[in-house]
């Protein structure tokens, strides 16, 4: 299937380098760990991680069999996806990523990508903001409006909305 293909290379390209490349180069320039001493608690930064590589891969998924195109915003869903974990939150799979970036920081207990983190959600969005919330608008109208309505940017409502389409 090529948009499972291409949807491979874009995770490798992008969340990729984002999530992994860049955080690994940060860790391992010289002073950069053991900046934020955790104890135990640096053990959480394992299951945050897990959490964030379970979401991207299920996000992923479900852009390629539900909306039947990639999260790379060159060639994206053919549908609006509201399934799975967009049932509770527009951003799912950004969420993913900063998961990995902040266990990463926790598990390497280092400032350095906390502050990384910070900057990538910020990056995150300003692009959903003023790129991906209005093309989103312009190719899918009043479903997506709906949708923004029932559904939260950022932090998910704890109870699952009824379908937003």
């Amino acid at each position: 299937m090529l948009v499972g293909f291409k949807t491979l290379i874009f995770t490798v390209l992008v969340p990729g380098t984002a999530a992994v490349w860049i955080p690994y180069r940060l860790v391992s320039s010289p002073g950069s760990r053991g900046s934020m001493p955790l104890g135990s608690f640096r053990y959480a930064g394992l299951a945050a991680m897990l959490v964030g590589v379970l979401i991207y891969f299920w996000c992923a998924w479900d852009f390629v069999f539900a909306g039947k195109g990639t999260p790379a915003p060159i060639d994206p869903p053919k549908k609006l996806v509201v399934r799975g974990l967009y049932k509770y939150v527009r951003n799912p799979m950004y969420i993913g990523v900063l998961s990995l970036v902040l266990g990463q920081s926790l598990w390497f207990e280092a400032i350095g990508l906390l502050a990384y983190g910070g900057l990538v959600f910020l990056l995150f969005s300003a692009f959903v903001f003023f790129y991906e919330e209005p093309a989103l608008r312009r190719k899918f109208g009043a479903s997506y409006k709906r949708y923004c309505e029932m559904v939260p940017r950022w932090l998910p409502r704890v109870r699952r909305l009824p379908d937003a389409t």
